[in-house]
């Protein structure tokens, strides 16, 4: 390779990746000292994740659950958009700019902010834990937040993080110090894969799954469990350190909180019903 080459690789390598410093940045983790039992004792501001009656994931039982024939689909309004994938050191995460679409909840907008991919999943079935869990968080215009959450259990190539797969390897080789973040600009993504139409979801009154964990967030999780490959978990695993490698906090107490069912099998079944009545 030529001189001239080398150093226009390098200058084209420097604009692609980007270094951003945490400010006042609280590192938290998922086992040891600074573990999901100890998050509410690192800082004052993170009191929630400890004292907190309604907080987040939580195992979902089915059998308990409480249908609800007043919740409306989870139809999701999303852009092709232009996004920034982050090794934030805790876990991967992709960060929208303005325009990626929304998800209307009661009425009320939310707009699509950022995803992040949490593995092993944080949410559980009856029990069952899954390889991984996408949560896509939205962001009102008064901040209230809802989050979406897919589940996904192993199996065939997972078409969004196709996309994401040169980057994601690139992030492998990000040369960012410990207190650094690693950003990778990815241009447009393509969107169509998460805006399938949802059949079955599960929703209650939770928090965020990470420090401060601000409580009243509105959590669906889809019923539908999707596929990806082991390869592409390890491509999610691969830019951080060891110890948040697996970075799913522990379910929480469900208290007195319901989790609401919504059925589309079931509300056409009470359409059909009163249609014949």
């Amino acid at each position: 390779m030529s001189h001239f080459k080398a150093i226009f690789l390098l200058g084209i390598a420097s604009l692609v990746l980007a270094c951003a410093r945490a400010i006042g940045f609280i590192r938290y983790g998922y086992s040891g000292a600074n573990g999901p039992d100890k998050w509410g004792s690192l800082s004052s501001d993170f009191s929630l994740c400890s004292q907190g009656k309604k907080q987040s994931p939580i195992n979902i039982s089915k059998n308990i659950t409480s249908y609800d024939p007043d919740l409306k689909p989870a139809d999701r309004n999303y852009n092709k958009t232009r996004a920034t994938i982050i090794n934030n050191g805790l876990n991967i995460e992709l960060i929208y700019d303005k325009g990626a679409g929304n998800v209307t909840v009661d009425g009320k907008n939310y707009t699509l902010e950022r995803m992040v991919w949490h593995l092993p999943s944080e949410h559980t079935l009856d029990g069952e834990s899954f390889p991984m869990e996408l949560q896509l968080i939205h962001k009102s215009a008064d901040n209230n937040i809802t989050v979406i959450a897919i589940l996904y259990q192993y199996g065939s190539n997972d078409a969004f993080l196709l996309q994401l797969q040169d980057e994601l390897q690139q992030l492998q080789q990000d040369s960012c110090s410990g207190d650094e973040e690693a950003r990778i600009p990815v241009g447009l993504v393509q969107m169509r894969t998460l805006v399938r139409h949802t059949r079955k979801y599960f929703r209650y009154v939770g928090s965020l799954t990470t420090p401060p964990c601000t409580e009243d967030v509105i959590w669906i999780i889809l019923g539908k469990v999707r596929k990806m490959t082991d390869e592409q978990a390890n491509l999610l695993k691969a830019p951080l350190s060891a110890e948040y490698k697996n970075n799913s906090r522990p379910t929480q107490p469900i208290n007195s909180r319901t989790v609401r069912l919504y059925d589309e099998m079931h509300q056409n079944k009470n359409s059909d019903s009163k249609k014949s009545s």
